[in-house]
């Protein structure tokens, strides 16, 4: 009973300590020394994989920041005196846009390292490979998947992925019809006081693949549900010249529309804004609104003065705000602020996922307890995770869409906080998660 007692005690700290700084370092249990205890893990080295979407010919470098986040962290992790005594390493492996490079990936970091972490694959239509992994033992045991970005059903709601950006879906009613999906609508109440009347409004979603269509329109489904009308909806390609917005523009005009989303990437939002400003659609009243893929230094480069007052919702600090947030300062200072965006955030959150999973199957267990079945079951109850305050607190055991979020808006070519007010804080309250119905998984 004594030793049950001090198991539990020094369990309680370590998960204190996390809670508190966001990361606890652990250099051993005892005397007992760090020894080859899984695939991947050696009494030196953890490695890890981050397999993402980055050299390809439709997207160059698309989710290169995935990559870099990792390796940010792992250089943060390494300077710090470790992870269980070892050194972590990361692989990346590039799925280059490719279900069969994506698969090809899965298998290779099977074989070669003890998690995914930071994964950012759009075409991962399989986790066979995934789920049936096998541990050095020999059980399939499963590789862990700390993943960034997913955007197909069975990854989002495989029993292996704890995302920190949960999926819209929820997964127990992914056989029903229609099934329900969760999300962040809490801007709404926001820009209903900068327009003082009822919003409505064009949604673009994006249509290169299924899966990603649905995920645009999961996305802003809370959204609509929170109070904002759509006046059209329409699919667009990825990339596509900016003419391919002129009718979309116009109909923007003719609906006297005051709100316009659009799920693509943020050159789809640059093609918009330009084509609004060759037809004069510049209403200061008008809510242009993205989500995290806007938050990129390019959107302000590219987008120059026709992407002034636009909004961007972030589950995330804004990187101008170091200065408030430890972590966020570490996360600039090891990944670099040249290849800081917003993807690059979540990867290193992820890795700060990853490690506490570690440090508490340390805790319970001893520095040799790192194995693929105790960081699942730890990651299994991980409720509050922010990432030192980096991100929004988010339910990642229960896979549950974060009420938190931080607004911003271009201003004179920058990002400047609008909501809320104060630096280093998020909007959490409880009624901006919002639940809505819709059939997106036909038969």
């Amino acid at each position: 009973m004594r030793q049950a007692r001090w198991t539990v005690w020094v369990a309680a700290t370590v998960l204190a300590t996390a809670g508190l700084s966001g990361v606890a370092f652990s250099q051993g249990n005892g005397s007992e020394a760090p020894a080859a205890s899984d695939v991947g893990v050696t009494a030196k080295e953890i490695r890890v994989a981050v397999v993402a979407d980055v050299e390809n010919s439709f997207a160059p470098g698309l989710f290169k920041g995935s990559a870099d986040g990792v390796r940010g962290w792992a250089k943060y992790v390494n300077q710090h005196g470790g992870l269980a005594g070892r050194k972590v390493v990361v692989d990346f492996i590039d799925s280059r846009l490719s279900a069969d490079e994506a698969r090809n990936a899965m298998i290779q970091a099977c074989s070669e390292d003890f998690a995914l972490v930071g994964t950012s694959a759009l075409f991962l239509n399989n986790v066979d490979d995934v789920e049936g992994c096998l541990d050095k033992a020999g059980a399939a045991t499963g590789l862990p998947d700390l993943a960034v970005v997913t955007t197909e059903v069975v990854q989002q709601c495989s029993r292996t992925t704890y995302g920190i950006n949960p999926p819209q879906i929820l997964c127990d009613t992914k056989d029903k019809h229609p099934q329900t999906y969760q999300g962040n609508a809490g801007r709404v109440a926001y820009y209903r006081k900068q327009v003082g009347s009822k919003l409505h409004g064009m949604f673009v979603y994006t249509s290169d693949i299924k899966a990603a269509n649905n995920a645009s329109r999961s996305i802003v489904a809370p959204l609509q549900e929170a109070g904002i009308t759509p006046d059209e909806e329409v699919d667009v390609p990825s990339r596509v010249p900016q003419v391919v917005y002129t009718p979309i523009i116009q109909r923007m005009k003719e609906d006297r529309s005051n709100f316009f989303n659009n799920g693509g990437p943020f050159s789809a939002t640059v093609a918009a804004r330009r084509e609004a400003t060759i037809q004069g659609l510049t209403d200061p009243n008008i809510i242009w609104d993205c989500t995290l893929q806007c938050y990129d230094r390019q959107l302000l480069e590219q987008g120059g003065t026709d992407v002034e007052r636009q909004y961007v919702s972030t589950l995330f600090l804004p990187f101008e705000e170091a200065s408030s947030n430890a972590m966020l300062a570490n996360f600039l200072k090891y990944v670099g602020k040249d290849d800081a965006d917003a993807f690059a955030v979540q990867a290193f959150a992820s890795g700060l996922l990853f490690q506490r999973a570690v440090e508490q199957a340390v805790a319970v267990g001893g520095v040799n307890r790192v194995t693929r079945s105790a960081v699942l079951d730890q990651l299994a109850t991980i409720d509050d995770f922010d990432a030192g305050g980096m991100i929004g607190k988010t339910n990642i055991a229960a896979r549950e869409t974060t009420p938190c979020y931080a607004l911003v808006q271009v201003h004179s070519g920058k990002f400047a906080r609008v909501w809320p007010k104060q630096k280093g804080t998020f909007d959490c309250k409880a009624s901006n998660r919002r639940e809505v119905k819709l059939d997106l998984l036909k038969d």
